[in-house]
């Protein structure tokens, strides 16, 4: 059987760490995907995904990712329910993030003033590393198109 999802989006707002009782960091959070087409009144709409990281993951994405950042995430679908506080049964279908990539800051996409610049630098981030204080940073080794199996 298969259960797997990939989701593209902007981060609805910034994540927040939290522990479990036993010391694991989880971090849920929505992601905003635009859908492909527009509306009867010409507008585009969107739709919100819920989605769970834990351990490492959510640290990391809590170190390095704000509302308005483009990730993508792929993972499983989940469906669980739990009891409301009023007493009543919730259920919730989220996703469980295994894989998450960084794919483009706000603050690029504002400073650059342009979406076609926009995704060249997200291009251009593929031979970039992510330096632990937040800066993008040439690898020594680019991959060249000559490398390239295909």
């Amino acid at each position: 059987m298969i259960n797997q999802v990939v989701v593209v989006g902007r981060m609805t707002r910034d994540p927040e760490l939290r522990y479990t009782p036993n010391g694991v960091a989880v971090t849920n959070f929505n992601l905003a995907v635009n859908r492909p087409f527009t509306n009867q009144k010409g507008e585009r709409e969107a739709d919100f995904f819920s989605i769970v990281a834990w351990r490492k993951q959510a640290e990391n994405l809590c170190s390095y990712v704000q509302k308005g950042d483009q990730i993508a995430v792929s993972g499983r679908l989940q469906s669980r329910s739990y009891m409301r506080e009023d007493g009543g049964k919730q259920k919730v279908v989220e996703v469980v993030a295994e894989t998450i990539q960084f794919l483009e800051t706000k603050k690029n996409n504002s400073s650059q003033g342009g979406s076609s610049q926009s995704q060249a630098s997200s291009g251009n981030r593929q031979q970039t590393g992510f330096q632990p204080n937040g800066n993008y940073e040439p690898m020594n080794d680019p991959i060249s198109d000559d490398d390239l199996p295909f």
